[in-house]
């Protein structure tokens, strides 16, 4: 019988962490593009371009077709240009590789764009590395230490930015994020499905990936697929250019 409890109050115990744990990986994503999306609010009275100002806006790649920006490495540029017109950095950083076959990559397309949108080219890196947010994240901190720069607003989907700024910590990179604010992506389209799926990746990272452990992004993708995006109109082949990267 002592020996039965003894089993028993361990089995309770890992099922409250097998319940804690994703609860509050949930609450904590939420949470965060929450507060992204209220901290950039460009119209707001309270925004403070001063304090919000950092060394560069970094561009997370998501799926590009032949050279033109699928929707959402789109909404991604918009709300770049915008964070960039605000003053709030001197440069950006567009990153990204591409799909085996493509003449392009993702952070060759985001620059294009950007330049026919009238920002300098000067003003603007293009890093094509990187295939996931990992990967993403490696490539454009090497790219800023070698400039000595410290401080970056990611521009990502509102439920990425804690993904997306907890690998860049750890790389002692200093960031905030500039959220999309349009697109089937943003916190208005966005489903309880991708919440999940996002809240579940944070996870991994940050019990396993900081661990040397990594879970591809696509088995995180095909468990949540279809519920990424509310909006019937979305065909299943623009919903797979939500990579999350």
């Amino acid at each position: 019988m002592f020996l039965f409890k003894i089993v028993f109050k361990i089995l309770s115990f890992l099922l409250l962490l097998a319940l804690v744990f994703p609860l509050y990986a949930v609450g904590k994503t939420w949470w965060s593009a929450e507060n992204s999306v209220k901290a950039f609010d460009f119209a707001s009275n309270t925004f403070n371009i001063e304090k919000n100002k950092s060394d560069v806006i970094i561009v997370l790649g998501a799926a590009q077709l032949d050279g033109r920006p699928g929707p959402v490495l789109r909404s991604r540029l918009q709300a770049a240009l915008k964070t960039y017109q605000s003053g709030l950095a001197p440069a950006i950083i567009t990153v990204g590789d591409g799909a085996p076959g493509d003449r392009t990559t993702e952070a060759v397309t985001g620059k294009r764009w950007l330049i026919s949108k009238g920002v300098p080219s000067s003003r603007i890196l293009a890093i094509s590395q990187g295939v996931d947010t990992y990967s993403s994240t490696l490539a454009y901190a090497a790219a800023m230490k070698a400039r000595k720069m410290k401080t970056a607003i990611i521009v990502t989907d509102p439920y990425h930015c804690l993904r997306a700024s907890t690998m860049a910590s750890d790389q002692k990179i200093s960031t905030t994020c500039s959220p999309t604010f349009s697109g089937f992506t943003n916190l208005d389209n966005s489903t309880f499905r991708y919440l999940v799926r996002e809240a579940g990746a944070y996870l991994a990272y940050i019990t396993l990936g900081r661990r040397g452990i990594f879970i591809s992004e696509d088995t995180f993708n095909s468990l949540t697929l279809q519920g990424i995006t509310s909006s019937k109109a979305v065909s299943l082949a623009t919903v797979k250019e939500v990579e999350s990267r």
